[in-house]
């Protein structure tokens, strides 16, 4: 009698084996592509589940709500902005920062992000606030203000320029012009941004 060869385990099982921080990150990135896909209202725990070749048991011993996941999801996937650029002038270093804000944006996690602040209704909104806050508002707006502070230091920004209103003139514009016009910030666009209305803003 033949005896049949031995089978390789299967995805599914190899995955079912994950414990720990690897299992936690395929969930979270399978949230984040799920968000980056079919959006909020499309993510389901089954379909991460599935994405992370797990059981959806195991989201759930994790997460309890879709709500838990995202903001644990978005909180670990956004891009980490720590240093200004620095290249000598104030045109040049907003053109950088807005160059890293378009690249942030059209990654999975900027996709995931837009879903959530675009199909959320205000009170679920409201449980992402603080995720989106110190994610991306607050980092922003730290190294605006040290490219506003460094012109002012070399003269090319008037001191008066340093104002939250100013601070809030690029993320806006991006978001606003993005989700209403459809602007994907090609290179053209964000030197109009920046010499049209920000040199503007900031100029003596």
């Amino acid at each position: 009698m033949g005896t049949s060869s031995p089978t390789a385990p299967s995805a599914q099982s190899a995955s079912l084996r994950r414990r720990g921080a690897v299992l936690e990150r395929a969930i979270l990135d399978a949230a984040l592509e799920q968000l980056s896909t079919v959006g909020w209202n499309g993510l389901t725990m089954e379909g991460v589940a599935a994405g992370a070749q797990t059981g959806k048991a195991a989201v759930y011993r994790r997460w309890q709500s879709k709500e838990d996941l995202v903001a644990d999801a978005l909180q670990a996937g956004l891009p980490r902005f720590d240093e200004a650029p620095d290249l000598g002038g104030v045109r040049e270093d907003l053109l950088a920062l807005c160059r890293r804000a378009r690249e942030a944006m059209y990654s999975r996690p900027g996709f995931a992000l837009r879903s959530v602040i675009h199909e959320c209704d205000t009170v679920q909104a409201e449980r992402f606030h603080g995720v989106i806050y110190q994610g991306v508002v607050e980092p922003t707006i730290k190294l605006l203000r040290e490219v506003i502070d460094r012109g002012i230091r070399r003269g090319e920004v008037r001191c008066g320029a340093a104002n939250r209103y100013v601070y809030d003139v690029i993320p806006a514009m991006m978001m606003y012009r993005s989700k209403m016009c459809g602007s994907e910030w090609s290179d053209q666009e964000i030197e109009e941004m920046v010499d049209q209305l920000m040199i503007p803003l900031l100029r003596p």
